[in-house]
C-alpha cells in the first residue's frame, strides 16, 4: 500500500479532477467513502438530482469552510492531497475497508486525530478499484494549522501496519533517498509520444552515466549538452558561482512550447550540484591528471578489479560511511563498465547499472574520499572498449560478487529497498557474466596443457589448498584453470605461491565454483613481466603526462542511435 502526500492551493480544481472523468476517462463511479462528516460531505458522484458542477461547487464550499472563515486570506499550500494505492496483485478492498484506511491515515498524519472535534475537514474519494484519494484543507476549526511534520513518513508507517492487518502485500519502507517517481501526467505524456520511459527517467539515466565518466563539473555540463540535453544553471547573486542546475530533454515541451525543466535534485538526491561536487575531483586535480591511460592497455581492467576487491573489503569494515562511499563509486563503475563493453551481454550490464542506482544511496552519509581509487579506476574504463577477453570477464566476475555483498550489507542494516535493488543488479550481472564467460571458459578448456602438466597442477592444489582441493578438482572450470595456471607460469609466476596468494583474497568456503573463482582471481593479477614493463614506463615518463582524454560522447545510456529519445 503506497501513500503519496503532496500539497497545493486549489481546492476546487482537485475536487473537479477527483469527481471528473479523469485524464483518459479512467475514473469509474467516483464517490466518497469517508469524510470528516458524512452528512456534511455532499457527494457529486452519487446524486442524480443535481448537476455535477453544482455539487462540486457546494462540496468545495463545505471542505474549504475554515479557510473562508479567515476572511478570504487562505494560507499558502492549504490543500493536502494523499492518494493511497494497493500493490499490484492485492485483493480489492471494499468501501468500508477503504473508509477505515482513510480514517487511520488522516489520524496518523495529524490531519484529523481521532476524537479531535476541531480537526481539519477532509474527504476520501474512490474512483477506481485499487486506490482512493484523501483531500483536506489544512486549517482547523480553531484557526490553527495541523501538525503535519513528516506526514509522508507517518503515512508510510501506518500503511505498513494496515498491510499486515488486511493481509496485503508487505511493501518495503523508504528512507527518503529514492528518486522522485514520475507523475501520472508525465507517464501519460510519455505514452502519447510513444516513449517507453518518461522524460524525468531518461534525464536521470543520462545524468548518472555522464557523471560517472567525466573528470570535472565543467565537463559534466558540456557532455550533457553534446547529447542534445538543454542545461540551465543557477548562479549565486554575490559570488556568481553555480549553485544549482536544471535539465530538459530534447523535444520535451509544455503546452506553451517551452522546455520542461527538472532540477538535479528532483531527478535524484545525489544529482544535486552539491552532491555531484562531492564525487567529482576539484578543478586543480582535474586539470593535472597523474596520467592518461592508453585505451588499449589491459592494465585498467586489473586496476579496477583490484579497487572492487578493496570495496568489498570495505563492506566488511565497521565504518558505514566508508562502505557507503564505495557503493556510490561502484554505481559509477557499473555505468562505465557497461559503456566499455561490447557484445550481447552489454544490455544486462546497462540494466544492472540502472538497477543499482537505488542501492548506491541510503540514509548513511557517504565518505566519497575513501573510494577515490575505485572512482578513478572506473573513470579510466569510460575511455576503453573491446571484446570480452579474460581480464574483462574477471572484472565482471568481481562486480557480480560485490553486488551480492552490497545486498547483504544493506539487508543487515534494514535498508530494504536498497537491498532489493542490489539483488536485482546482481541478477543482471550474473546473466551478463554467464553470457560473456561461457565462451571464454570453453576456449580456455580447449587449450588445456598436457596431462602431465595438469597432474602437476593438481598436486600443487592438493599441497596448497588441501581443504578445498576436492571441490576445486571436481569443478567444471578445473580444466580452464589449468590453462590459466600454465599461462601464469610462463609469465614468471610460481603456481603454488600464486594459488596461495589468490586463495587469501577471500574465503573459498562460500564459493559455488571455487576453480572458477581462482581462475578469475589469477587472470586479474598482473604478470611479472607486464608489471615490470609498466614500472619502467611510469618511471621514464615518456607517455605518462599525455593530455587528458575527452569525456566519452556516448555514455552507457546513450549511443548514437539513441542520442535523442524524441528522434
Amino acid at each position: 500500500m503506497v501513500p503519496d502526500v503532496s500539497t497545493g492551493s486549489n481546492t476546487r480544481g482537485l475536487i473537479v479532477y477527483l469527481f471528473g472523468p479523469g485524464r483518459r476517462d479512467e475514473h469509474a463511479n467516483p464517490h466518497i467513502v469517508a469524510a470528516w462528516d458524512m452528512a456534511g460531505a455532499l457527494d457529486p458522484g452519487r446524486d442524480p438530482e443535481a448537476t455535477y458542477f453544482q455539487l462540486a461547487k457546494r462540496l468545495d464550499h463545505h471542505v474549504d469552510l475554515r479557510t473562508r472563515e479567515l476572511g478570504g486570506k487562505k494560507p499558502p499550500q492549504h490543500v493536502w492531497h494523499c492518494p493511497v494505492r494497493t500493490a499490484p496483485g492485492d485483493r480489492y478492498l471494499t468501501d468500508a475497508e477503504w473508509a477505515e484506511v482513510a480514517r487511520r491515515i488522516v489520524h496518523a498524519t495529524g490531519i484529523a486525530p481521532e476524537g479531535d472535534e476541531k480537526a481539519c475537514r477532509w474527504i476520501a474519494v474512490r474512483h477506481a478499484d485499487d486506490h482512493i484519494h484523501l483531500m483536506a484543507t489544512t486549517v482547523r476549526a480553531d484557526g490553527r494549522r495541523p501538525r503535519t511534520h513528516r506526514d509522508g513518513q507517518r503515512a508510510q508507517a501506518e500503511c505498513r501496519k494496515i498491510e499486515a492487518e488486511f493481509d496485503l502485500r508487505r511493501l518495503k519502507s523508504g528512507d527518503l533517498t529514492a528518486p522522485r517517481t514520475p507523475t501520472g501526467a508525465e507517464r501519460a505524456k510519455a505514452e502519447r509520444q510513444g516513449q517507453t520511459v518518461t522524460a524525468r527517467h531518461w534525464l536521470r539515466e543520462q545524468a548518472y552515466a555522464v557523471a560517472a565518466a567525466v573528470h570535472n563539473e565543467a565537463d559534466y555540463f558540456t557532455v550533457l549538452q553534446s547529447l542534445g540535453i538543454k542545461v540551465k544553471t543557477r548562479l549565486g547573486p554575490e559570488t556568481g558561482d553555480v549553485i544549482g542546475y536544471s535539465l530538459a530533454a530534447p523535444g520535451d515541451t509544455n503546452v506553451a512550447g517551452e522546455p520542461v525543466w527538472y532540477g538535479g535534485s528532483k531527478l535524484a538526491p545525489d544529482l544535486s550540484i552539491n552532491r555531484l561536487r562531492e564525487r567529482l575531483p576539484n578543478q586543480k586535480v582535474a586539470d593535472h591528471p597523474r596520467y592518461a591511460a592508453d585505451p588499449t592497455d589491459p592494465w585498467r581492467h586489473r586496476h579496477t578489479t583490484t579497487a572492487i576487491h578493496t570495496a568489498r573489503t570495505a563492506l566488511d569494515s565497521d565504518d558505514d560511511a566508508v562502505a557507503q562511499g564505495h557503493l556510490a563509486a561502484f554505481g559509477d563503475a557499473l555505468y562505465n563498465i557497461a559503456s566499455a563493453t561490447t557484445g550481447p551481454h552489454r544490455a544486462e550490464l546497462r540494466a544492472a547499472a540502472m538497477a543499482f542506482n537505488r542501492a548506491r544511496r541510503s540514509a548513511t552519509r557517504a565518505d566519497h574520499q575513501a573510494a577515490t581509487a575505485l572512482r578513478k579506476a572506473a573513470k579510466e574504463l569510460a575511455y576503453a572498449s573491446g571484446e570480452p577477453g579474460g581480464l574483462a570477464i574477471a572484472l565482471l566476475f568481481a562486480t557480480m560478487h560485490l553486488a551480492r555483498a552490497a545486498a547483504k550489507w544493506h539487508e543487515q542494516r534494514g535498508h530494504e529497498q536498497q537491498a532489493a535493488a542490489a539483488e536485482e543488479a546482481f541478477r543482471h550481472l550474473q546473466a551478463g557474466y554467464q553470457q560473456a564467460a561461457t565462451p571464454v571458459l570453453t576456449d580456455l578448456a580447449r587449450r588445456a596443457p598436457r596431462a602431465a602438466t595438469a597432474r602437476r597442477f593438481e598436486q600443487d592444489v592438493r599441497a596448497t589448498l588441501p581443504d578445498h582441493a576436492a571441490r576445486i578438482l571436481t569443478d567444471p572450470a578445473w580444466t580452464a584453470l589449468t590453462t590459466t595456471l600454465a599461462q601464469a607460469e610462463t609469465a614468471g609466476h610460481n603456481p603454488r605461491r600464486l594459488l596461495a596468494e589468490v586463495a587469501t583474497q577471500r574465503e573459498l568456503d562460500s564459493a559455488e565454483h571455487p576453480a572458477e573463482v581462482l581462475n578469475w582471481r589469477i587472470t586479474a593479477r598482473p604478470n611479472r613481466r607486464t608489471q615490470a614493463a609498466r614500472m619502467r614506463s611510469a618511471t621514464s615518463g615518456t607517455s605518462a603526462m599525455s593530455a587528458t582524454p575527452h569525456p566519452p560522447a556516448t555514455p552507457v545510456a546513450t549511443r548514437p542511435e539513441e542520442l535523442s529519445r524524441h528522434r
